[in-house]
């Protein structure tokens, strides 16, 4: 199955309720700073896709006991896409999985009261596909030819990278395409906006070699599948979410161990209704744990970190698209920061 861009889902009248929602009844979880030890009730967390190997830590956090050993009583997994900030903000969910170029417009446009945590992938996983009979392998290889790019957010993302990398878009032609990287193949475009972990793993497993160009490591450093709550949460509910982190920080330390079982997991149990091809699924948890979770500053900072760079970066991306936001108003790492100094061992 093709996954579609989440990045712009959310509508402004759904944020508006939602904001007028969470004016009223406030977070979902436990808003009176109850300990671990007396439980912190049920989670529920919104997840950006299909229940895939994208969310493997989740699983084995749930399948070791983790987020039980944290304090929670009940952990949904709420499918998506849907509008996670609007159903964050709403209280249906403790915590959901965004990124700041989807969190960051409706914090300036709506006035929401959301931060973002920390972060699952330190890289985003949108890259161009191409070819060898065409391959773009630097930003400037676009110019003259044919790129496909889905709506609903894409072209945004796609008009981002041009102007990263100072590329007139009347320089490019931009072909409107659904999710099926066939276009490719067949020849109807050159380029193909995708992901490192879904259609470049769908023409690798498909037997052709295809380009990869990433937006990461080509002018958009910006991060994904990150953690967003509601500034109440933070106030209130301090401990809970640093009781989510930590099961998540030992999920996805097994998730990183094991991307096998990260498959299995996904195809035979979360994923079991949606027939998943289990040697995508492989290939997409070795993908993400190589490329996107793990960096040397997780590898020295712990997983889920962003560094002061990684902020400034982004902070510049959103600029770049027409989002001037500080870094205090979208980022709140000081959670994470506890975390780590009263768990030291997850350093290990």
């Amino acid at each position: 199955m093709s996954r579609k861009t989440r990045t712009f889902a959310l509508t402004a009248t759904a944020v508006a309720a939602a904001l007028t929602l969470a004016a009223c009844s406030g977070s979902s979880s436990d808003a009176s700073g109850s300990t671990a030890e007396e439980g912190f009730g049920d989670l529920s967390i919104q997840l950006t896709w299909i229940k895939n190997a994208e969310f493997a830590g989740e699983y084995f956090a749930m399948e070791n006991g983790y987020f039980e050993e944290a304090g929670f009583s009940e952990v949904n997994l709420l499918a998506g896409p849907g509008a996670t900030e609007s159903i964050v903000l709403s209280g249906e969910a403790l915590v959901g999985l965004s990124s700041p170029v989807a969190v960051a417009p409706v914090i300036l446009e709506e006035g929401a009261p959301l931060k973002i945590i920390g972060t699952t992938y330190q890289k985003n996983p949108f890259t161009i596909v191409s070819l060898p009979s065409a391959p773009i392998d630097a930003p400037e290889d676009m110019v003259g030819k044919k790129i496909g790019v889905q709506a609903g957010g894409n072209e945004t993302l796609f008009e981002a990278l041009l102007e990263a990398n100072g590329i007139d878009p009347e320089s490019v032609e931009t072909v409107p395409v659904e999710y099926d990287p066939s276009v490719l193949v067949n020849g109807e475009v050159e380029g193909f906006f995708g992901y490192v972990t879904n259609e470049l793993l769908t023409l690798e497993l498909g037997g052709h070699e295809p380009h990869s160009l990433p937006f990461a490591d080509n002018g958009l450093p910006f991060i994904a599948e990150s953690f967003v709550v509601t500034q109440d949460s933070i106030d209130t509910n301090r401990e809970a979410l640093k009781a989510f982190l930590y099961a998540e920080i030992l999920g996805w330390k097994d998730a990183l161990a094991d991307p096998e079982e990260s498959a299995r997991l996904a195809v035979e149990v979360y994923g079991a209704d949606l027939g998943l091809d289990p040697e995508k699924e492989l290939q997409q948890a070795i993908a993400q744990n190589e490329q996107l979770v793990v960096t040397e500053e997780t590898d020295a900072n712990g997983l889920f970190t962003i560094s002061n760079e990684l902020i400034d970066a982004n902070i510049e991306i959103l600029a770049l698209a027409g989002y001037d936001i500080a870094a205090d108003q979208l980022f709140d790492m000081s959670l994470l920061a506890e975390v780590y100094e009263e768990h030291p061992e997850l350093l290990n």
